[in-house]
């Protein structure tokens, strides 16, 4: 069953009963939540996980990736067979231009500079390991493209699985960082609050109301469900996606359904 353009998203697990998700920030204090529990065993604990274990929750995580990013473009997709077609077609070409801008903009070298940057606290000898670990957790929990894909998704449409999903990550991430680093690798719960709420709470407030009006919820769900799609990919291993550069498709997608309707 699928909801009409416009209306809070409706999930259908495929047959089962109808869930309403309301805008909220759901995801962002999940993901919260998951590195200050994280970061707290790291804390007591100094083993981390083994490798088969590693690769076992990658296997789940990325599992859970495509099938919560695929679910979110199914059931922003409407009509008839020929709309639905018509629908993907802008989505397929809204992610190419989006790429185009992205990679114009330099969205993707940014992170990765970010990330660079970030990697250098790790490793260097600093004289506050806790500073230093606690910039290094930011750069890297603040600056990750899913983070913000799933933050518009969160303040729009109230879908936090993709947060959820980011929020275990960088739960394991922040328990072996707080082995080294400490009370930083906790402590960078803070601006990926501060970060991923006033992403989430801006869209709700200000970009929402103008996407109902508009009857662009849907596109912008369909993108950012393809979007998920391709972070799982990246955890899986399968191809290496520049993620961030894809990030203007988020805009653009919703634009060409305005323009092409």
């Amino acid at each position: 069953m699928l909801h009409a353009p416009g209306s809070a998203l409706r999930i259908s697990d495929f047959g089962f009963r109808i869930y309403h998700y309301p805008p909220s920030m759901l995801g962002t204090l999940l993901n919260v939540i998951a590195i200050l529990i994280g970061g707290s065993i790291g804390l007591v604990r100094a083993k981390t996980l083994k490798a088969d274990q590693e690769l076992y929750l990658k296997i789940v995580l990325g599992a859970f990736t495509v099938f919560y990013g695929l679910r979110l473009t199914w059931l922003s997709l409407n009509g008839s067979p020929l709309q639905v077609l018509k629908q993907l077609l802008i989505v397929i070409l809204g992610m190419a231009l989006g790429k185009l801008l992205g990679r114009l903009l330099g969205l993707q070298r940014f992170s990765n500079h970010l990330g660079q940057s970030a990697r250098k606290l790790m490793e260097g000898k600093s004289e506050r390991p806790m500073a230093a670990g606690f910039r290094a957790c930011t750069i890297l929990f603040c600056a990750a493209p899913l983070g913000i894909l799933g933050a518009v998704q969160d303040g729009i449409s109230g879908y936090f699985y993709p947060l959820a999903i980011k929020a275990v990550i960088e739960g394991l991430a922040a328990m072996g960082m707080a082995v080294v680093f400490r009370w930083g690798a906790v402590l960078s719960a803070i601006p990926v609050l501060a970060w991923q709420g006033t992403i989430a709470m801006s869209c709700q407030v200000f970009l929402r109301p103008f996407l109902e009006r508009h009857g662009l919820i849907d596109p912008l769900n369909a993108v950012g469900g393809m979007l998920v799609f391709s972070v799982a990919l990246i955890i899986l291993g399968i191809k290496k996606l520049q993620i961030a550069d894809y990030l203007p498709s988020l805009i653009i997608v919703p634009t060409l359904s305005w323009l092409l309707r």
